[in-house]
């Protein structure tokens, strides 16, 4: 079931979802209703309600038991009973039906006009009598006092034929070419039928006269209205002894009080094609009006629109069930257009049970979902290349997103992913060689991500005796529960055999694992050895047990000291190879020029600081400070009088000159350190500037 909300009205379309095909057996039906989710869902309000093709007209009886639809091809009725929610029979016809009554309470008097010009009367056990008309019929109306049928069709006389009787009365002569619809006032019994001319012809039964004529065709012209053409009366619809609604054949509807010439409202669907049928809701006071394109539900005191329904095929029919909100619509399509409005009216007392669902799926607030449109987040924009197109309006923004149309969705998805579909198709054809491979015979193969871990599992899987079933079942479980799937098909859950801590504590892992292996070992020897042997087992085995556990002990330790060793003989390879490496990149000093009158801060210090803090300083604390310096200043004499203050001149040197200077500090260095390593190659001996290294002489 699909609900809709055009103009805030719920809509609960009844046969949205999937259908079975009929050549199906009810086996393979009820496989797909269980297996199938979109089955299980839908709402199948009357079985088998549809129609091979084409479904024309739908009448409902006045017990509200019966429902009639007429359809084809071929040609066929089917009634439906409604309290069993099924169909009750179905009947061929020799030609197309043009429109359908029933007489009766019940489904037991049915008049058929056929396309023919034939008119068949059915009885409750199947057809009763079949007459023909001289015109083509295109509609007819039943007179219940005097038991007379109206047929208007391509011609200007009314045919009326007397059921009581039996036979053809003398017709109604119009003033008109030819007649398309007709329709009886349920109060007065006034005769009314629309002609082709767009004129309203009224007429009292009984007296077979004329007592009025209206002309919609220039009614219908309005400053809000739309006309193409001469407009013809193509439906006619009388609500009570005053109110008549007339639609016409360029898409307006005309309200009348039929004690006036003038229409009281006059509506336009806009889309210029014939107005097919004319329904009226007494407790909302609205209209519904179709055409074959849409139906349309407004106000028939203002006009305003209520709501409206646009279905895929197009409408032939509109009937809506007593007093309540259930509409039928016969289509150009198989089944039969079935919706439920709650605001319209409550369902019909054979199928209550639809007030109670409405009312739970109002209760559950459903995200509202477009067709048409595709809801993409920045990322989705980015990634496809249309992020230049927010604040157009290609993009509506909705929540934490944009809604787009889909078709454009799907050509820039294609141009953005050109190989996504064979990407797809790739991977589906891989799923169903996987899926048949699952009745072959299996073979372990061991995952790419942790295999050490994966065989180790897969071992204890496989070594468990039957008194180890737990722990089978918890091996088993790690490797097929979903919950730790990613652990061997993540990359980032792989174990890091490297790590210093895995090192450290797989010795103690393996050297538990090994006492566990040994001792499950000799209780299958206990199990094995006879009640005697094992009890002397038993008592000389602690020496036995006790030196095995202080060597595993021993063990243990001397292969906790070896990782540690190599951890530690790894660490200082990698220090050496860290100096090395500091020591052979080579490091060039970055010079700086300083301004005159400042000093080069070894400490890092601010020299601002420096220099408030000499500011401060009293004199006899600069000039300790200066001769501490560079002794500049020199200060001698006794300790009381006579003192004497020597001033010296510090020569300012310019920046190129210090630069060279440094420079020729530097080629000295490097010219010493050539000479000391060249003396350690050659091993010469060390001699005094200006002398010659002689050997001695051979005696």
């Amino acid at each position: 079931m699909q609900v809709s909300t055009p103009n805030n009205v719920k809509i609960y379309n009844l046969i949205a979802g999937k259908t079975l095909p009929e050549w199906l057996t009810d086996r393979k039906k009820r496989d797909l209703q269980k297996k199938d989710a979109d089955i299980q869902r839908r709402i199948q309000l009357i079985q088998d309600f549809e129609m091979p093709a084409v479904s024309n007209c739908v009448r409902s009886s006045r017990d509200g038991q019966y429902l009639m639809v007429t359809g084809t091809y071929k040609p066929r009725v089917r009634c439906y009973e409604v309290a069993q929610m099924s169909m009750k029979f179905e009947r061929g016809l020799d030609a197309e039906v043009v429109t359908f009554d029933i007489l009766s309470e019940d489904y037991s008097k049915v008049v058929f006009l056929h396309c023919d010009r034939y008119v068949e009367f059915h009885a409750q056990y199947g057809r009763y009598y079949r007459t023909r008309i001289p015109k083509v019929g295109r509609d007819f109306s039943f007179h219940y006092p005097s038991c007379d049928l109206y047929f208007v069709g391509a011609s200007r006389e009314v045919y009326r034929l007397n059921l009581e009787q039996g036979r053809f009365l003398n017709p109604l002569v119009t003033n008109s070419v030819e007649s398309n619809v007709c329709d009886i006032n349920p109060v007065h019994h006034l005769f009314a039928c629309g002609t082709v001319e767009g004129r309203i012809e009224c007429w009292d039964p009984r007296v077979r006269s004329r007592v009025g004529e209206l002309d919609c065709a220039l009614s219908s012209i309005t400053e809000d209205t739309m006309v193409e053409g001469l407009p013809a009366i193509s439906a006619l619809k009388f609500k009570d002894g005053l109110t008549m609604a007339v639609g016409t054949s360029t898409g307006q509807i005309l309200l009348y009080d039929i004690r006036s010439n003038r229409p009281v409202l006059v509506k336009d669907h806009h889309y210029g094609l014939p107005i097919n049928s004319i329904e009226f809701n007494d407790p909302q006071d609205l209209v519904l009006s179709t055409d074959s394109k849409i139906l349309k539900i407004w106000n028939k005191h203002t006009g305003k629109a209520y709501t409206s329904i646009e279905p895929e095929s197009e409408i032939n029919q509109l009937h809506v069930w007593p007093d309540s909100g259930l509409i039928f619509m016969a289509n150009e399509a198989p089944k039969i257009l079935t919706y439920f409005i709650p605001s319209l009216g409550p369902a019909p007392r054979w199928c209550s049970f639809m007030d109670n669902l409405t009312e739970e799926l109002e209760e559950m607030e459903a995200p509202t979902v477009y067709d048409d449109y595709k809801f993409v987040t920045d990322t989705d924009l980015e990634n496809l290349g249309l992020a230049h197109l927010i604040g157009s309006p290609l993009l509506r923004a909705y929540m934490h997103g944009y809604f787009m149309d889909i078709r454009l969705y799907q050509k820039a998805k294609t141009i953005a992913e050109p190989f996504a579909y064979e990407e797809y198709r790739r991977n589906k054809i891989r799923q169903k060689i996987e899926e048949t491979r699952d009745s072959r015979v299996k073979i372990n193969k061991l995952p790419k991500v942790n295999r050490d871990l994966a065989q180790r599992l897969i071992e204890e899987e496989d070594s468990k005796g039957e008194g180890k079933k737990k722990k089978a079942k918890e091996a088993s479980s790690l490797l097929q529960d979903d919950r730790f799937s990613a652990l061997f098909s993540n990359p980032e859950f792989q174990v890091d055999t490297g790590t210093e801590e895995f090192r450290l504590l797989n010795p103690v892992v393996k050297q538990q694992k090994k006492k566990k292996r040994e001792k499950r070992e000799k209780l299958e020897d206990q199990f094995q050895e006879v009640e005697e042997e094992e009890e002397e087992e038993v008592e000389g085995r602690g020496s036995d047990e006790d030196s095995s556990s202080s060597e595993d002990d021993r063990d243990l330790v001397e292969e906790l000291r070896r990782q540690h060793r190599d951890i530690r003989r790894e660490r200082a390879l990698q220090h050496r190879a860290e100096r090395e490496r500091d020591a052979a990149t080579n490091l060039t000093p970055k010079f700086y020029e300083l301004k005159m009158g400042e000093e080069f801060l070894k400490d890092g210090k601010d020299q601002r600081k420096d220099s408030k803090r000499k500011v401060k300083a009293s004199l006899g604390e600069r000039v300790q400070l200066q001769e501490e310096n560079d002794k500049m200043l020199r200060l001698s004499g006794q300790a009381v009088g006579s003192k004497e203050l020597t001033f010296s001149l510090r020569k300012v040197e310019k920046p190129r000159e210090t630069q060279r200077k440094l420079d020729e500090a530097q080629h000295r260095l490097e010219r010493k350190e050539v000479r000391r390593s060249a003396g350690q190659y050659l091993k010469k001996p060390r001699t005094k500037p200006g002398t010659f290294w002689k050997g001695k002489k051979k005696k």
